[in-house]
């Protein structure tokens, strides 16, 4: 009865754990940069989603299917800053599309709880892409000087802090 809600269901897990990948490489790449406020965003949006994976999987186990846990696409290597948080927002654009179709699908089968699931991720998915959105904004309206403020942040906070192992990290 459930099948098709635990198919799409499965499709969200795969679309999420993506998401966290992609999220935690543009984590690394942004605190290996010194952008601490957009590694920050980057690690908590991807913590985000890693809950929203706990949620979908379970509501499968709940209908009585399997998790598949298998990533639906491979990280993209990208060191650019603007260019992460586009295809950030793309991501969740993406989101945004897929779980308002498949609240609809899980509708249109009589699946009301797996329907609200899906209208709450796209509550979280929009939120992502306002911050992503907000993001670009900023260093279209300050260039690259936004970026550069974050960099001085980290070097002020690292110089004035005692000896520390781990010279990246304050």
């Amino acid at each position: 009865m459930y099948q098709e809600s635990i198919v799409l269901l499965n499709k969200a897990v795969g679309g999420e754990l993506s998401a966290v990948h992609q999220y935690m490489y543009f984590h690394f790449q942004c605190d290996d940069q010194g952008y601490d406020l957009l590694a920050a965003l980057f690690k908590q949006t991807a913590i985000q989603e890693m809950l929203h994976i706990e949620k979908i999987a379970e509501r499968i186990l709940f209908l009585k299917g399997d998790i598949e846990m298998a990533a639906t696409d491979p990280v993209h290597k990208i060191h650019d800053v603007k260019e992460m948080l586009a295809v950030a927002q793309r991501l969740e654009e993406q989101s945004i599309k897929d779980y308002n179709n498949w609240a609809v699908a899980c509708s249109n089968h009589a699946d009301s709880m797996t329907k609200k699931l899906f209208e709450e991720l796209v509550m979280d998915e929009e939120r992502h892409y306002n911050q992503y959105d907000n993001e670009l904004g900023n260093i279209s309206k300050f260039g690259n000087e936004y970026l550069a403020l974050q960099s001085i942040e980290r070097s002020k906070t690292v110089s004035l802090a005692p000896a520390n192992p781990n010279p990246r990290k304050p």
